[in-house]
């Protein structure tokens, strides 16, 4: 769970900055995206063929 704490002369609109940009390090919002909806086996396939063909 990841977890933010407020300071004392903090923003609660710095805090919310700080605690967005955590959740995107983590990756929680990429995968809450990702199961945003149903992704056939095949579609999976081929967004990893496109990813590893893009590091490439």
């Amino acid at each position: 769970m990841t977890e933010v704490r407020v300071g004392k002369d903090e923003s609660l609109d710095s805090a919310l900055k700080r605690f967005k940009k955590k959740l995107q390090e983590d990756g929680v919002l990429a995968d809450i995206r990702r199961h945003e909806y149903y992704e056939k086996p095949s579609e999976k396939r081929n967004r990893k063929k496109a990813q590893s063909k893009k590091k490439k």
